[in-house]
């Protein structure tokens, strides 16, 4: 799959997730509320920490990035898992609701709570790997961490759809990506390159509103100025993500029911996986 393919394939499926989003615009609440509690907790952890002085050694150290890890991660699972199932009811015709998002997460709080520790244990260990600070111990941080984000892509979608084990949902994720590995990694490719270039506007916009406010040289101003900007990047942020989780949740069900969704019969995702 060429470049030109991939991103042909990118902008057909941006542009159908586009169209899922403008008809259940709802589905952006579940990422806003992810962010906000994702924030709320690391102010938290962080203030709770500092107090604490946990800072002062390694170990405290280690174990606030473990803490970290291990909560963001399952705030951000959580409300991914109940928009991904909104979504899946949005393609076939339902109307979404946060009531029933939250509902389905919560069923599978269990295992979503295992994956999060599982995930966080490894993002420790892929930091002191890291840490080592040599160019092996880089190299193979980044190897590590890439191998462990495309083993790992499809792991929120099947923990919301399929009753499993966190072990069975990684294993299940990877046998989901190996199966369509290029029309996956393509059309991933192509809806993060259609998003930026469509965020790059907003961006620039920001940018001149920062110096617009610092050049007026008031107070007020400037804090207007960085309101709106901080804004601005909220909203890029909720349809960024919001529009991610949608094609994958297309890409999910492609991959593991061998059709494409109803909103996606544009998209040519490549053969038809036996």
């Amino acid at each position: 799959m060429g470049f030109l393919t991939r991103l042909k394939t990118g902008w057909a499926l941006t542009k159908d997730s586009l169209r899922v989003l403008r008809g259940d615009p709802e589905l952006a609440v579940f990422p806003l509320v992810g962010g906000v509690a994702g924030l709320a907790y690391m102010a938290l952890l962080f203030g709770g920490s500092s107090l604490a002085g946990v800072f002062a050694t390694d170990v405290g150290l280690y174990a606030t990035l473990f803490l970290l890890y291990l909560g963001t991660t399952f705030v951000a699972s959580f409300t991914t898992a109940a928009l991904v199932h909104e979504t899946r009811t949005a393609f076939e015709g339902g109307d979404p609701s946060f009531r029933s998002g939250m509902a389905a997460a919560w069923r599978n709080k269990g295992t979503l709570l295992a994956w999060s520790v599982v995930s966080a244990t490894v993002g420790v260990i892929i930091q002191l790997i890291d840490s080592q600070d040599n160019l092996v111990a880089e190299i193979l941080a980044s190897i590590v961490s890439v191998a462990w984000s495309i083993l790992t892509y499809f792991v929120v979608p099947v923990i919301a759809f399929e009753d499993v084990s966190v072990v069975e949902a990684i294993r299940r994720s990877g046998d989901t990506f190996k199966q369509t590995w290029g029309e996956t990694a393509g059309a991933h490719f192509g809806v993060g390159i259609v998003t930026f270039l469509l965020m790059l506007p907003v961006v620039l916009v920001a940018a001149l509103l920062v110096v617009g406010g610092v050049a007026s040289g008031s107070g007020v101003g400037v804090g207007l100025t960085l309101a709106v900007v901080a804004g601005l990047f909220v909203c890029m942020y909720l349809f960024s993500t919001t529009l991610s989780s949608i094609a994958k949740t297309a890409l999910y069900v492609y991959a593991t029911e061998g059709r494409r969704p109803g909103a996606f019969e544009d998209v040519d995702f490549g053969h038809v996986p036996e």
